[in-house]
């Protein structure tokens, strides 16, 4: 039976309502979460805060859209650990919301509810939407961008969506330089389809390009300025060297996607896209989705094989890929695969909404993780603030003892930790500055901008981190004409966590606990050459 106007109107509406109620319900949720939690920040997040107080258009390692983000949001709200995480689950709030768009455009309304569910639900994005990290601004620019691609086909003479494209692409490259595996995409669709090659023309080419040239010239002019510190960073983390045949890491990362999109999803998107690709029936729509989708995985399932790869540096290639799994899973297929596929869908949004509520509940009560015996999984936003009030206050005793130059670390979490929890000592008047002790040379943003020198090297308290404390004490109190043990404090992480048998301490506080040592140096001098 053929659909008339009001039909189409209707169904549009009440997917868009079912979405918009998915959405924000599942995004009030998130938000509650953060705000409930007792969860700290973790060093990597500390960073960006630390960052945002001194807005650029780049920093050491990232590009600086995740900076400005918590920049905003916490100028609207203040600084607590809600407020610099806040940006997450509004950016996957509005990724889901523009995926509809486009599954609504591409195929039909709840193709586009479909999309904006297996999106919103995706076991990856449960776990970022509590965290600041660069991936939530990178996959709602490229959405934008996927917006702005498909919507090309609209009218051939109109430049508003080549201009929002490059503007789109533009803040994702801002966000994570892995929104070029979108180009790619884009130029493998050109090359696949005759169709893609017809809706773009030299004015729609030039609008694009001279957009996004516009955009991204900031942060290629600070990286020029900077030796390309970020795009250094950037090639480092690939790690590409030494045994180039690493399959049991590759097999890894493919089974890590099961976990990032969800079990089901991601199968689906991997068996039925590779059976329509070598059946050669990916064509329209599936096609230019399937160009999208495919660049950041395979480059990423390469990357593992030949040194490695996190399970999220694939994350791109779920914007385009939950729309093309929504279309797999909604489509009118004939026969058994038909109710097959719709028992898939429903399964996949219910397995994936349980894991997503759990992530809310566990969030807001972390005390459920430690009775379920895994703390360690939480271990790492435990901690710091503690570590921080340890070192201050050692600094304000000592600035009464006979006065202290600088508060120095030998570690990069532990600087942006100081620097976040400590945030209210640093601003007073006369606080001592932080500082970082360089082993060799910079080799992060804190070690660039903060160094140690003997300038501020007069009476310092040094704050040692963790592992092999002994050794380090050792290396570092070599750089001062004298320097004294004052205390070791270890910061229970694990709860409960009892030491085995036969367990070194060492071993014991990996597993458990945070060992911070202080040592009172003077007279800093560092040595010209160290082993």
């Amino acid at each position: 039976m053929t659909q008339t106007a009001p039909d189409l109107l209707s169904e549009s509406t009440r997917a868009a309502r079912a979405t918009l109620l998915l959405v924000l319900g599942l995004t009030a949720l998130r938000v509650a979460a953060l705000f409930l939690s007792p969860l700290e920040l973790y060093p990597d997040e500390a960073q960006y805060w630390l960052w945002s107080r001194t807005l650029d258009f780049g920093y050491f390692s990232k590009p600086p859209m995740i900076a400005w983000i918590i920049w905003l949001t916490t100028q609207v709200g203040g600084d607590t650990e809600a407020w610099v995480r806040l940006g997450g689950p509004l950016l996957h709030a509005g990724t889901a919301a523009v995926l509809f768009a486009v599954g609504r455009k591409l195929y039909r309304p709840w193709t586009g509810t479909a999309a904006a569910a297996l999106y919103l639900l995706m076991p990856g994005v449960a776990l970022s939407s509590f965290v600041a990290a660069t991936d939530a601004p990178l996959l709602f620019f490229l959405s934008l961008t996927l917006l702005a691609y498909v919507s090309l086909r609209d009218d051939p003479a109109d430049l508003k969506p080549a201009f929002g494209l490059g503007a789109a692409l533009g803040l994702a490259l801002l966000s994570k330089y892995a929104a070029l595996y979108f180009l790619v995409g884009i130029a493998l669709h050109l090359l696949l389809s005759a169709e893609a090659r017809k809706v773009w023309t030299v004015r729609r080419a030039l609008a694009a390009g001279l957009t996004l040239a516009a955009v991204i010239a900031p942060n290629l002019a600070w990286n020029a300025a900077h030796q390309f510190a970020t795009v250094s960073h950037t090639a480092a983390n690939a790690n590409v060297g030494g045994a180039l045949f690493n399959p049991e890491e590759m097999f890894g990362f493919i089974g890590e996607q099961f976990g990032v999109f969800g079990p089901i999803p991601f199968g689906v998107l991997a068996g039925a896209g590779i059976t329509l690709a070598v059946r050669r029936r990916l064509h329209g729509p599936d096609l230019l989705l399937a160009c999208l989708t495919v660049p950041p995985l395979a480059a990423m399932i390469v990357q593992a094989l030949v040194s490695r790869a996190n399970a999220n540096w694939a994350a791109s290639a779920y914007v385009a890929g939950a729309v093309l799994t929504a279309a797999l899973l909604t489509r009118d297929w004939s026969g058994g695969w038909t109710r097959a596929a719709r028992i898939g869908l429903g399964a996949a949004v219910a397995m994936q909404a349980a894991l997503a509520l759990f992530m809310v509940t566990i969030v807001a009560n972390p005390r459920l993780v430690d009775q379920m015996g895994q703390s360690n999984s939480i271990k790492r936003l435990r901690g710091w603030e503690e570590a921080s009030d340890l070192v201050i206050q050692r600094a304000r005793t000592e600035a009464l003892n006979g006065g202290v130059t600088a508060i120095a670390v030998e570690d990069r979490f532990l600087f942006n930790a100081l620097a976040y929890y400590g945030r209210d000592y640093f601003a007073e008047p006369d606080a001592a500055p932080l500082t970082i002790w360089v082993r060799d040379r910079a080799g992060n943003q804190a070690e660039a901008e903060a160094p140690l020198t003997p300038g501020k090297g007069g009476r310092v308290v040094v704050a040692i981190l963790d592992d092999q404390t002994e050794a380090k004490q050792a290396m570092i109190g070599a750089d001062f004409a004298t320097a004294t043990l004052m205390e070791v404090r270890r910061i229970t992480l694990s709860v409960p966590c009892k030491g085995k048998p036969g367990e070194t301490d060492a071993k014991y506080d990996h597993r458990c606990v945070r060992r911070v040592s202080l040592l009172l140096g003077s007279g800093f001098a560092p040595k010209p050459e160290r082993p």
